[in-house]
């Protein structure tokens, strides 16, 4: 049942609402009265609709939670069917919440029990009534929620954990190895659990759906912060190749810089060459560039690109499948293909078909 605050009485008057308004526009149904919360002791139902259908009574008993994730509908369903499990009157369970996920969504429907976001998913189904609409935009809310958890420190413990998905991990070891504090694993992990993505062993945090975590993160990806810069290089073919893994290779030197986008793609997973190569880099490490590759800027015909990343993190996650040739991961190049458009996501399909297959 929902803690009275105001904030989640006004989610149950918005979800009434709600609900009239949807069964309002179906000719056979009249509404007969709205109960708020059902009569008596605490039962985990928030709103009880009897209706007339065609001449027949019938109830729908609804629960409201004010999240949707996963983990909660999940719960809140088991407690619904037990509710109308024990029921004597012809009735129908129904979930309503702000926003719920295509997995949100899923979870209802195996369970038997309808449901209701204020974003105008429904699906209703009960005495020879049968209601369903999808929209297909997430609330700004969710979008906001979804781009915290890919921000840079989080993505960082993101990272670490798509390297082997089914390896668990303890908070603080998580939170030394991908070097953010204990309240950003923690921040991440109960993100994690609440989706559903994640799940929790005798041996720590591990994740249970790291193709699903990918899609979302790759629908909400934005590209690293940082200065971009065109540049042209007269370096070609072996010769500019020779000379970028010499300045990639870290032998102790300073300034960072990794291929990444396209150039990396074509170390971990060659699909179709391009004209232009791309790397990531550190300002030291754009210097280093700038003087092997003999970079220099021009207005048109560039051929080199060069991110001179603000958050060093990603650089924290690379890979070296030749010597010299230091790439961003296969994940992070897989999200920069993506985003790169047509021909990018076909470069990406064929990497994460080649790199990101994970067992079941």
């Amino acid at each position: 049942m929902l803690k009275h605050t105001k904030s989640v009485k006004t989610v149950v008057r918005q979800a009434a609402d709600a609900l009239r308004l949807l069964l309002g526009q179906v000719p056979v149904i009249k509404l007969q009265d709205v109960e708020l919360e059902a009569p008596g002791p605490d039962q985990g139902i928030d709103i009880v609709v009897h209706i007339d259908v065609s001449g027949r009574r019938h109830a729908l008993v609804c629960e409201v939670k004010s999240t949707g994730q996963p983990r909660h509908v999940r719960m809140a369903l088991l407690q619904l069917r037990s509710y109308v499990d024990h029921q004597t009157q012809d009735a129908t369970p129904i979930f309503i919440a702000p926003y719920l996920s295509p997995d949100a969504q899923t979870l209802c429907r195996e369970q038997g029990v309808g449901f209701l976001d204020l974003e105008g998913n429904a699906c209703l189904i009960f005495d020879g009534v049968f209601i369903e609409r999808q929209v297909a935009s997430k609330p700004v809310a969710e979008r906001r929620e979804l781009r915290s958890l890919f921000k840079p420190k989080s993505a960082q413990v993101l990272r670490v954990m798509l390297r082997n998905p089914g390896q668990a991990w303890r908070v603080s070891k998580l939170a030394r190895t991908a070097d953010v504090s204990l309240g950003h694993v923690s921040n991440v992990r109960s993100a994690l659990l609440d989706r559903e993505w994640a799940q929790v062993s005798e041996d720590g945090l591990f994740l249970s759906e790291p193709d699903a975590l990918l899609d979302e993160w790759c629908d909400a990806y934005e590209p690293p912060a940082g200065k971009r810069l065109t540049l042209y290089t007269t370096l070609h073919g072996s010769a500019f190749e020779e000379a970028a893994r010499q300045v990639l290779r870290s032998d102790g030197g300073t300034g960072l810089a990794v291929f990444a986008s396209f150039s990396a793609a074509h170390w971990l997973a060659p699909y179709g060459r391009t004209g232009t190569q791309y790397f990531y880099a550190d300002e030291t490490g754009l210097e280093r560039l700038q003087s092997a590759l003999k970079l220099s800027a021009i207005s048109k015909g560039e051929n080199v690109n060069v991110t001179v990343l603000k958050d060093s993190g990603l650089f924290r996650d690379t890979v070296e499948p030749a010597p010299g040739a230091i790439c961003t991961s296969p994940v992070q190049t897989y999200l920069d293909l993506a985003y790169a458009g047509e021909r990018g996501q076909e470069a990406a399909d064929h990497l994460r078909r080649e790199k990101l297959i994970w067992p079941k």
